[in-house]
């Protein structure tokens, strides 16, 4: 199969070596995000809320690039630095999603995380 380099600039560029979402087939694969501001470059994590919007912001842009929305999103993987901030982060990532399609998900708590974030998220999604 081949491989298509999905990017746009209404999301963060990558920080390292790596791509920002590959198409392969009918699927696209999409690195984590964290609340990098991408008009500005900025990380924003002053408060947890804005932070989170941001992240799905992030998502949604390179979602759109690929052709996709979050209705096309069948997993995603969300990794938190401290497990007390799960009840804000998954009021705001539910906005996100129709109950009914949700994607399968994970939640990791973990030691740290890039730029020492709150919150990144990781998706995949299927083009119909």
């Amino acid at each position: 199969m081949k491989k298509e380099i999905i990017k746009t600039d209404k999301a963060p560029a990558p920080i390292g070596p790596y791509n920002q979402a590959v198409k392969t087939g009918n699927m696209v694969f999409i690195s984590g995000q964290i609340a990098i501001n991408p008009a500005t470059g900025a990380l924003e994590t002053d408060d947890l809320e804005t932070e989170t919007k941001l992240v799905m912001e992030n998502l949604k842009a390179i979602l759109a690039e690929a052709n996709c929305t979050f209705e096309n999103v069948i997993k995603t993987s969300i990794f938190i630095s401290d497990m007390n901030n799960f009840g804000k982060i998954n009021e705001i990532y539910g906005t996100y999603f129709q109950a009914e399609t949700a994607p399968a998900r994970e939640t990791v708590e973990v030691a740290n995380l890039p730029k020492f974030v709150n919150v990144e998220i990781s998706a995949i999604a299927v083009i119909d």
